[in-house]
């Protein structure tokens, strides 16, 4: 079964109503009775009729604030300013930051706090009893006198009494309240401000808080080099005494053990082992070395080679031989280019040779029998030297014990001794700094306070402008409040009375639009409008939406029709669904899937929705998004292209069951349901009809007929239509 058939005939009662008589009005009064703007021309000729009640008043401020400037006893400013460089003398600086020539840079925290000290009272008493201010009538009220009127205000607590105060607790709150001091942004320069009735007195003060602040800071600083001279005093003597003590304990453990120390600071037996191993080492060296040239030399003799070593030739017998035989080699020469070999002084020349050959070899011999002779004697040294050496090392062994304990000795006699040459250096620095007269200090003052002939306070002008503009704007909206409120009383007190309810009805130019009947078991169906005729679409949402709560169970599903295609079904769904999201948990199902809106407002466009579901496509948690801009949930019907035949399976109707029981409402946007089963869209369902604009009263109360005829348990019929650019308001709550 489809739902179309109440469609039909539609067009017909519309055209009988369109030919009733309409009665006649005036434009105006439809005027009046539709517009709820402000009347502009009304409002300036209020102002103009109570222009008196505006101009008195601000002419009367304005005269009253000329004369409060002038009565008010004026005052001068002076500032002087300081700059904050940690920067010392470098004559005065301690040694030990001589080479530095400027102190690390002061932080932001730090200037602040030197601003807390120009503030300070030590500080505001030495100004004030330097510049003699308690005797001036201008920092103590008592001297000038105390007016009635500040009396009566201390005396209701208001005020604070002078009489109550102490003199000096009197004099540093005017002190006070004319002095101010501040850092310059992003720089190290202190600001000091001061008023006073006197320019001349405002620029001395200034100039004394100046001076005073650089005085404060000297005393500090010799203050701390008089403490610390006197506690490195106390120390010192302290220490002096224990460095005796503990140099005594180590040069008796020393004299007791016998650990006298040597050359380089080392002990006599340690300086001994280390002589006796150097030579331990030349004469193992000396050994080895005669061996290698004994054995050398020897070496040559076996294989008759010719002897080259360089203790050979540099003999001097080995080098007249060698020169011998050089000469006869020479003459055998000679001679055999004319003699044969067997003559006799060839032979004689060749027996020469031979001999001489011989002698170099038994000197050769002579030579290496010595250099072995040299390498036992240097044996016989590595072997004494070795066996003193092992006596001095058990010798030091049996000392090692008391080595040590005379090192720790050392070590704290040295310990001593160094903490004494530093406080002794320390206190050098500070008695030298507490005999100067002048001690740095933190900062310079870099710009003197000067005689100021302008007036600071009071601000005149301003003063006068404000109170003038204040008193006649305060007026001014007193006369239109007045104004709105005399306006809009007759039309509230119209609002609620039935007879001029009727009489604009009657009144209307348009052909009266009766509202729509709403539709229930236990009452009969009724032509009145379930709204007021006069409120808004929102409104009317809203009470519609605040009927769905009070019903509770029997309005969790709501079915949302039209009685033609458009943008007004949607937006209506959307907006009483938002209306029931506040509170509670609300669903809207898109069944038309004729409008974008729900997709555009959809957390997940993409989403998939009840077509996919029916395909097993997807499952419940991935058809169900959220809304942007509420609470609300939506389900889509399905991506674009789908088959609408989907939406008409049994299945559907299941899925709808289950959202029922998960959710306090289910909203289902039905469009125009020409194409979706009745039982989907009335079982157990109360419907909201979105009706034409210009739809008669006939076919609206006929339309509510046949809708409940068809099975829904309560039929309300909307005026119109929630229009898109009415969608983005925020609605507002009516009275109904």
């Amino acid at each position: 079964m489809r739902l179309a058939f109440w469609r039909a005939g539609k067009d017909k009662v519309i055209e009988r109503a369109l030919h009733r008589p309409e009665p006649k009005v005036t434009v105006a009064r439809q005027a009046q009775a539709e517009s709820g703007d402000i009347d502009l021309h009304a409002l300036g000729a209020a102002l103009k009729r109570r222009r008196s009640f505006i101009i008195v008043p601000t002419v009367l401020a304005l005269v009253l604030a000329l004369a409060g400037v002038n009565l008010v006893t004026p005052r001068y400013k002076s500032e002087a300013r300081i700059l904050i460089d940690g920067r010392e003398n470098v004559f005065l600086r301690p040694t030990s930051d001589r080479s530095t020539e400027e102190r690390q840079a002061l932080d932001a925290e730090a200037v602040t706090s030197q601003v807390q000290l120009v503030l300070s009272r030590d500080l505001a008493r030495e100004i004030i009893k330097k510049n003699k201010l308690a005797e001036l009538p201008e920092f103590d009220p008592v001297l000038r006198g105390i007016s009635p009127l500040k009396s009566l205000a201390a005396l209701f607590g208001i005020g604070r009494d002078p009489f109550s105060m102490t003199p000096e607790e009197r004099v540093l709150d005017a002190y006070y309240d004319r002095l101010t001091a501040y850092a310059v942004d992003k720089s190290r320069v202190i600001v000091v401000e001061f008023q006073s009735a006197d320019p001349e007195l405002a620029a001395r003060v200034a100039n004394s808080i100046a001076d005073g602040y650089l005085v404060l800071q000297q005393n500090a600083r010799q203050e701390q080099a008089k403490s610390a001279s006197a506690w490195l005093s106390g120390e010192i003597e302290n220490l002096r005494k224990k460095v005796s003590e503990a140099e005594a304990k180590a040069e008796d453990f020393r004299s007791k053990s016998s650990l006298f120390v040597g050359t380089n600071n080392t002990t006599l037996s340690n300086q001994q082992m280390g002589e006796l191993n150097t030579q331990l080492n030349n004469a193992r060296a000396m050994k080895a070395d005669a061996e290698a040239r004994a054995r050398l030399i020897r070496e040559m003799l076996q294989s008759g080679k010719p002897i080259e070593a360089s203790e050979v030739l540099n003999s001097e017998l080995m080098r007249r031989l060698s020169e011998q035989r050089v000469t006869l080699r020479a003459q055998l020469a000679e001679q055999s280019s004319t003699l044969l070999g067997n003559h006799p002084r060839i032979k004689e020349l060749k027996a020469q040779i031979g001999d001489l050959d011989t002698q170099i070899r038994d000197e050769a011999g002579k030579i290496s029998r010595s250099l072995e002779n040299d390498a036992r004697i240097a044996g016989s040294r590595v072997d004494s030297l070795t066996v003193s050496l092992e006596q001095l090392k058990k010798q030091a062994t049996s000392t090692n014990g008391q080595d040590v304990q005379l090192r720790a000795l050392e070590r704290e006699a040295k310990a001593q001794r160094d903490l004494l040459e530093t406080y002794l250096a320390k206190y050098r620095e500070a008695n030298t700094r507490e005999t100067i007269d002048t001690a740095p200090a933190e900062g310079r003052v870099i710009s003197r306070a000067i005689v100021s002939n302008t007036i600071v306070y009071p601000k005149k002008l301003p003063i006068v402008l404000i109170a003038t503009l204040a008193t006649l704007l305060l007026s001014t909206g007193v006369v239109v409040t007045g104004e709105l409120l005399r306006m809009t009383a007759p039309r509230a007190i119209a609002a609620f009375t039935p007879a001029a309810a009727a009489s604009r009805v009657a009144a209307r130019s348009e052909p009266v639009i009766e509202p729509e009947p709403v539709v229930s078991e236990s009452a009969p169906l009724q032509p009145e409008m379930a709204f007021d005729a006069d409120i808004t679409e929102f409104a009317e949402i809203e009470q519609l939406a605040d009927s769905l709560r009070r019903d509770g169970a029997a309005a969790r599903k709501v079915t949302v029709l039209g009685t033609a295609a458009g943008e007004g079904i949607t937006l209506t769904a959307l907006t009483l669904a938002r209306h029931l999201a506040r509170d509670e948990r609300v669903v809207v199902v898109d069944l038309a899937a004729s409008s974008p809106t729900i997709s555009a407002i959809s957390a997940d466009p993409a989403a998939p929705g009840l077509a996919e579901l029916m395909q097993g496509e997807a499952s419940f948690a991935q058809i169900i998004t959220k809304d942007k801009l509420s609470r609300l949930q939506l389900v889509l019907a399905g991506r674009p292209g789908f088959d609408r035949s989907l939406l008409q399976s049994p299945r559907v109707t299941l899925a709808i069951d289950a959202l029922l029981r998960v959710y306090d409402h289910v909203l289902l946007d039905a469009g125009t349901a020409s194409d979706l089963p009745a039982e989907l869209l009335t079982t157990n369902a109360r419907a909201v009809v979105v009706p034409d604009a210009g739809m008669p009263t006939e076919a609206r109360t006929s339309m509510c007929e046949q809708l409940k005829a068809v099975g829904f348990s309560e039929v309300t019929m909307l005026k119109k239509p929630v229009q898109p650019s009415d969608a983005v308001e925020t609605p507002r709550v009516v009275a109904a």
